[in-house]
């Protein structure tokens, strides 16, 4: 599957916000947002213009994306699955996104960024429920027992990431050492990062 290689820096500039892609670094004064501000990259970075309502929702669409780390195809895959759900779309998009195996790994502090989670899944590292699962979108249930194999505790960012005093997760979950478990469905207001599903929603509506 394709995916993206390019510097994790220059997304976060381009959507105008801090994606929190690489880590710690997002948290230092190295981040670029931190130094520079969010000037989207390129010459004229400083001379764009004011974005159109389809501009803005494409826009959101993708800041959701990279956020997540996911493409455009298995994205519109879990919009169509939300729309199937009762309730309101963009929550329920949001939730399929939050219960997704490497982001639940994030989410725990376990490691220091989605992307280093969906490598610790890809080689088999990440256990649910204390069997091995390596599909970084596997959806994670309310019940579940998430934690890591030892291979995975002496992987150099991940041994150094949990050595830090680590930010407590969100109340849908809970974690202790280094073992973890979805208490419940995430509510909206959990959810954290500046994101208007409703923006999202009307992309695909049109």
């Amino acid at each position: 599957m394709a995916k993206y290689t390019g510097p994790k820096c220059r997304l976060c500039r381009r959507e105008g916000t801090k994606l929190f892609l690489k880590g710690g670094r997002c948290y230092s004064q190295q981040c670029p947002v931190e130094r520079k501000g969010a000037v989207p990259p390129g010459q004229h970075g400083f001379g764009r213009r004011r974005l159109s309502d389809y501009g803005r929702q494409l826009r959101e669409k993708q800041k959701v994306k990279r956020i997540y780390g996911i493409l455009e195809r298995q994205f519109k895959s879990y919009f169509k699955k939300a729309l199937r759900v009762r309730k309101e779309s963009g929550v329920v998009l949001l939730r399929f996104l939050e219960l997704r195996l490497d982001n639940v790994i994030y989410r725990l502090g376990l490691v220091p960024s989605r992307s280093v989670a969906r490598q610790i899944i890809r080689h088999g590292f990440a256990l649910v429920d204390n069997k091995k699962v390596n599909i970084p979108s596997y959806q994670v249930k309310p019940g579940q027992i998430i934690s890591l194999s030892g291979k995975a505790l002496n992987i150099k960012p991940v041994k150094e990431f949990l050595k830090e005093k680590a930010e407590k997760p969100p109340k849908w979950l809970s974690r202790k050492a280094v073992v973890g478990k979805v208490n419940r469905f995430p509510e909206r207001e959990e959810i954290k990062g500046s994101i208007n599903e409703d923006l999202i929603v009307e992309f695909y509506s049109r």
